[in-house]
Order: C-alpha cells, then sequence, then structure tokens
C-alpha cells in the first residue's frame, strides 16, 4: 500500500514565505488573497499560525505587522524552533514593493490541491483493500467522486460580489434568449404553450415543484416535459452545447417503463397494449419508427432506488461534465433518501427540510432548473373540494419556502367517476335520471381535461391553466382553444 512520505509532498515554502512577508509589508495585499486562501493551504504548520494570526488581526481592523505579532508569538513560543520574532523580521524584509502576493496565494493554493489529491488516494486505495460489509463498492465510488467534486469546487463556492454592469449583462443575455425564443419565455420550454405564458418558461437556478395525489398524473407531467425539453434541444441552436442533456432521477419507475411511456405519448399507442404485445404490424411499424426518431434525444435516466441529496448531487454534476446538462427532473422528493447525519436522524421533516434545501443549491450551483415531483397529504380525500392547496404538500413547511415555483396537477374528471349518482328512496326516477345526466355530462366535459394550479411564482402571478389529457397514452398537451378550431361547413 502506498504511503506518501510527507517531506516528499508537493510544497513550496519559498512560496509561503514570500506571501507572508508580502503581506506584513502590506497590509492591504490580504484583500487579493483572503477570498480564497486560508490556513490550512499553507503546508508548514508555522507559517499556518503565522497566517491565521495575520487574518484575525486585519479581520478586526488591526494592523498586523512585526510588532503586532512579536507580541502574540513571544506568549506561545511557536516560532522558538525557527528563531523567534527575528523569523517574522526576515519574512517582512524579503518582501519588495513588486512582490505579487496574488500569485504566491495562487500557488500555495496549488500545492494544497496537491496534497489533498494525493491524501484522497490514498484514503481510496486505503478503503478498497478493507473489506467491510457496510461499505460497498458503488458507495465507495460515491463518496470518492463526492470528496473530489468538493476538492474542485472549493474556490468556486463562495465567488463574493459580482460588480452590477456584470449582472446587467447576463439580465441582457435572458432577455436576448427570449427575443430569440419569439419574446414569450426566458427559460427552457416546457412545450405546453399556456405554462410556459405563466411561468416564463424554465429558468437557471429554479426549484419547481409539480405536486399532487395518486394518480393525478404528475409522473406523466413531469415525463412529458423532460421529452418535451430533450427533444427541443436537439433543434434549438441557442442552447450551448453544455447544457443539452436532460437528467431524469426515477426513485419509483425503472428505466425502461419510463422510456415505454415516453414511447405511448410520442406513437399515441397504449402502453397497456405495447407491454402484453397487443400491437397489429401497422402499430410495431409506428413504435420502430418512434424509437428510431426519439433515441437520439439528450435524455438519460437514473433509476437506482433509494438515492440520498449527495449522489444525486455527484451524479447531476459527473452528467454536466460527460454529456451536457440543462434540467434535472426527480420523481420524487418523498422517496429521497436522508444523508444520515445527525441532525435529522429519526425526524423526516428535518429530512425533507434538509433535501428540499439540497435541491434548491443544487439548481443554483448547475445553473439549470431543478424539477421535483411531491406527493400530497391524504387531507385532500377529506375535502368536498378536492382542490390542491399549499398546506397539502406532505411535510411541506421547507418544500414551500425553497421552491421558485409551486404547481398542483388536478383532474376533476378522477374525482368525479368514483361518485356515480346513486338514487335515493325519495327521489322519482325523473328526478334521479336528471341528476345522472347531468353526472356523465360532467365527466365527457372533463374526460381529456387536467388543470395545473400554480400556488406559488416568485418570478410571475399564481393562478391555473388548462391542459389536455390523455391517460391511455399518459400524454399532457396544449388544450385547443375554441377560437382555434376551424368552424365545419354549414355549421
Amino acid at each position: 500500500m502506498y504511503e506518501p512520505n510527507v517531506e516528499q509532498l508537493p510544497k513550496n515554502i519559498e512560496a509561503e514565505q514570500a506571501l507572508l512577508g508580502a503581506l506584513l509589508a502590506n497590509n492591504k495585499s490580504f484583500e487579493k488573497v483572503s477570498e480564497f486562501l486560508k490556513a490550512e493551504h499553507f503546508s508548514d504548520p508555522i507559517h499556518r499560525q503565522i497566517y491565521e494570526v495575520i487574518t484575525k488581526l486585519i479581520t478586526k481592523g488591526h494592523v498586523a505587522d512585526v510588532i503586532t505579532l512579536k507580541s502574540y508569538f513571544e506568549q506561545n513560543h511557536a516560532l522558538d524552533e525557527v528563531g523567534g520574532y527575528k523569523y517574522l523580521i526576515k519574512l517582512a524584509d524579503s518582501a519588495t514593493p513588486l512582490t505579487n502576493a496574488e500569485y504566491y496565494a495562487q500557488f500555495i493554493y496549488d500545492k494544497y490541491l496537491r496534497r489533498e489529491l494525493i491524501n484522497i488516494g490514498c484514503d481510496i486505495a486505503t478503503s478498497a483493500a478493507k473489506e467491510d460489509v457496510d461499505s460497498e463498492a458503488e458507495q465507495q465510488i460515491e463518496n470518492a467522486e463526492k470528496r473530489l467534486f468538493d476538492l474542485a469546487d472549493q474556490g468556486e463556492a463562495s465567488k463574493g460580489f459580482i460588480d452590477f454592469s456584470q449582472a446587467l449583462n447576463i439580465s441582457m443575455d435572458n432577455i436576448q434568449a427570449a427575443i430569440q425564443r419569439g419574446g414569450k419565455i426566458s427559460g427552457l420550454s416546457t412545450g405546453l404553450d399556456d405554462l410556459d405564458a405563466r411561468i416564463g418558461g424554465l429558468n437557471d437556478s429554479d426549484l419547481l415543484i409539480i405536486a399532487g395525489r395518486p394518480g393525478m398524473g404528475k409522473t406523466a407531467l413531469g415525463t412529458n416535459i423532460a421529452y418535451n425539453v430533450a427533444e427541443s434541444m436537439l433543434r434549438d441552436k441557442t442552447i450551448a452545447p453544455n447544457k443539452r442533456g436532460v437528467a431524469f432521477f426515477s426513485l419509483e419507475m425503472s428505466a425502461d417503463q419510463l422510456a415505454s411511456r415516453i414511447l405511448s405519448t410520442v406513437t399515441q399507442i397504449s402502453g397497456k397494449n405495447m407491454r402484453v404485445g397487443k400491437v397489429d404490424n401497422a402499430e410495431y411499424e409506428r413504435i420502430a419508427a418512434g424509437v428510431s426518431e426519439i433515441q437520439a434525444a439528450p435524455l438519460y435516466i437514473d433509476d437506482t432506488p433509494g438515492l440520498n441529496i449527495n449522489a444525486i448531487r455527484t451524479r447531476a454534476r459527473r452528467l454536466r461534465r460527460n454529456k451536457g446538462l440543462g434540467l434535472i427532473v426527480i420523481d420524487y422528493i418523498q422517496l429521497i433518501t436522508g444523508t444520515g447525519s445527525k441532525k435529522s436522524e429519526g425526524n423526516r421533516v428535518q429530512e425533507v427540510s434538509e433535501i428540499s434545501r439540497g435541491l434548491k443549491i443544487l439548481a443554483k450551483e448547475l445553473q439549470v432548473p431543478v424539477i421535483a415531483l411531491s406527493q400530497l397529504n391524504r387531507s385532500v380525500e377529506s375535502r368536498d373540494d378536492k382542490k390542491p392547496q399549499m398546506s397539502d404538500l406532505r411535510e411541506s413547511g421547507s418544500i414551500e419556502q425553497d421552491a421558485d415555483i409551486v404547481m398542483f396537477v388536478f383532474r376533476e374528471n378522477y374525482y368525479l367517476r368514483q361518485k356515480e349518482p346513486v338514487r335515493n328512496d325519495t327521489e322519482t326516477a325523473e328526478k334521479f335520471q336528471q341528476r345522472h345526466d347531468h353526472w356523465e355530462e360532467r365527466c365527457k366535459e372533463t374526460n381529456n381535461k387536467a388543470e395545473v394550479i400554480i400556488g406559488k411564482n416568485r418570478h410571475g402571478t399564481t393562478g391555473s391553466i388548462e391542459l389536455y389529457w390523455n391517460g391511455e397514452y399518459t400524454h399532457f398537451n396544449n388544450l385547443a382553444k375554441a377560437e382555434n378550431i376551424p368552424q365545419q361547413i354549414g355549421a
């Protein structure tokens, strides 16, 4: 087993001395390096202590020079091995007006990263060699990836302030993108016109929640949107290559089940018939043509059950690096497991809070929209009015707070079918028939209609829109407007 020699680890003592000398000679240099350089990045323990004291003094508004540091180090004797306070004088004298503090800081940070890479590599080798029942190989790979990604992102996690002019340029880019898409939306199109008009499309760094009771079609809506976006990525030249990809984390359905749903939607052939092989030659040819048509779509499905938020983050980042990533869809929040932190252990509400916050951070970090599906409480079923409300979100507090947009899928027809009128003893046959006819008429009117209720919209208005729904093909689409339907001749 390879164990690194501490003396042979990457380091540059001279660069550390030059930087510390530059800071002691000119405290203003600290502003340029403090954003990314920390005490632990120094290889020499004494240099770590000196930088830490410099940091504390400057942060408190004091001067950090040989005199102020001398009194501190004379008390703890930390510099005795290198000559006491005379070492501080040596450092300060080594600096010149031309010393580039930022350059040396970057050099020191690079050496630190290299040392950490070696340490991670040794830990990976040690863990892999140790056969532990509680630590499977796949889990070790995910842990290793997470450590590497965290190391790579250390300098990016807190980017600091952005100039207002830079923020305005980003805003202008978004406006131009909206103009190029016909002046309707600034983000990715869901493929559903009325929904796009209401929420402005799917915008980077947004967390969108699609919630509903079982049977309402939330998975179908999430799947339809994922495919619509992936398909549009093949045609829309305004989308950057590194943004051409949709990650679908299906924690409930298998990848082939999800693919079958999409194939049923595209070919307009019953998914049930496809499963049992009840298709004729013409339909089989349509299925084959459909597979050929949609297989190029940059849609990537991960159907690993029980993923936690860290694993989702790691896999999404890996996909972005290897293929490209512009949208993440997760089905669904309540199936994501916690990270096992002591804070949330045994408390599902806190666990969901950690998950929803993690999803929002993921959206901001990767600069992509994240759509997360969510269940609703059973309390909906006990009300006469079945339309969902914000309070119906399961373990709702944190989800409602972290989400930028919350929308509910509601199909009145689902509940109407369960309430077929029954004649009571005091009712005439005529009266009962009227009630039954009215019920049948309502069932017919609502049969292919679904409602998406926007309960929260950080960027615009709330309200509801109607969509076309076809349960046989699990298909949501734009609802044809009466004014857009051609009049029949002689009508």
